[in-house]
């Protein structure tokens, strides 16, 4: 167990380590920088602000600088809007963000189980069909095209639901299913191949010839065993959440971490972009890092498959 969890430890801080570094050198080739866009700016100024920042200064003294901060988790200040840091933009728009993504995963958690399970327990034609057109809409279509399709519809033609901003709970529905739309899909087929291949054990025959009712085998072992293999991709599909909110945050102009992310992008403000990457990699790593301790700590046999036994050798 230690020599596992030490694994994996090694391999968080590893993945952060090359995020960091290839964030921070990939813009700096991008050419130009945030102080480019303003207008008649004289060259004096121009210059004494790169001096400020340090942008000056040699590549690899700014990569061991920004390398310190980023491990010490001060992320520095934005180089456009002045007296804002990346640490406070954070604490401003993460709960936002983390709102709304939580919402969307409960959905699809939710619709995803419910339809999974449905369609591999009743094996009635129309179900079924609905079920497979249900997930290969859910995987084909992108976060934005679900969200633009959503807002036309109960937006702008039956006047259901705000079209955008951020206030009450009615403001949360369309950008939650929005997000929630493509990791429903996945859960779908997830548990509905799970389910399938659990009915068809032998110990499931043997429940049912013990007398047990279909909704108490369903209850008490087919559910158990089918959602057990799931807590190992919810670190992904919530990955995939909060990945997905920056684009659906900007249409429904949502005050996440997703505008900041948009908008230092435009400007071209480095500080702001490589903290936000940065932040969202440590915050998905350790969901990936979270859920997999959780499905070893569920399910006995990932145990048994991950943690390394040295043989042990009988004397006769």
């Amino acid at each position: 167990m230690i020599r596992f969890l030490l694994r994996k430890i090694f391999a968080f801080l590893t993945t952060i380590f090359c995020v960091v570094t290839l964030t921070f050198f990939l813009m700096k080739a991008i050419p130009g920088d945030p102080f480019v866009d303003e207008q008649a700016l004289p060259k004096e100024i121009h210059e004494s602000l790169r001096e400020h920042y340090g942008l000056n200064d040699p590549l690899l003294k700014q990569y061991g600088r920004y390398l310190v901060s980023t491990f010490s988790w001060d992320l520095g200040p934005s180089l456009k809007y002045s007296g804002r840091t990346v640490n406070q933009l954070i604490r401003e728009g993460f709960p936002v963000s983390f709102l709304l993504g939580m919402e969307a995963l409960f959905i699809a958690i939710g619709v995803g189980v419910f339809v999974g399970a449905i369609s591999s327990t009743y094996q009635h034609p129309w179900i079924d069909r609905g079920a497979k057109l249900f997930i290969m809409i859910g995987i084909s279509m992108p976060s934005f095209a679900c969200a633009t399709f959503l807002q036309y519809l109960f937006c702008m033609k039956f006047a259901l639901f705000p079209v955008a901003r951020w206030g009450s709970w009615l403001h949360t529905i369309l950008p939650a299913i929005s997000l929630a739309i493509l990791p429903a899909a996945f859960i779908t087929r997830l548990v509905r191949g799970q389910m399938e291949e659990v009915l068809k054990q032998d110990f499931i025959k043997v429940c049912r010839a013990k007398g047990l009712t279909d909704f108490e085998v369903m209850r008490g072992h087919v559910i158990k065993n089918s959602l057990l293999p799931l807590f190992a991709y919810l670190g992904q599909l919530s990955a995939n959440i909060f990945v997905g909110s920056f684009i659906v945050e900007k249409i429904f102009s949502i005050p996440g971490l997703g505008q900041w992310f948009v908008r230092s992008v435009m400007n071209r403000d480095y500080t702001v972009i490589m903290g936000l990457t940065v932040f969202y990699s440590v915050l998905l790593v350790s969901m990936v890092l979270f859920f997999d301790l959780l499905s070893m700590w569920l399910d006995p046999r990932v145990r048994k498959r991950t943690i390394y036994h040295k043989p042990v050798i009988q004397k006769v």
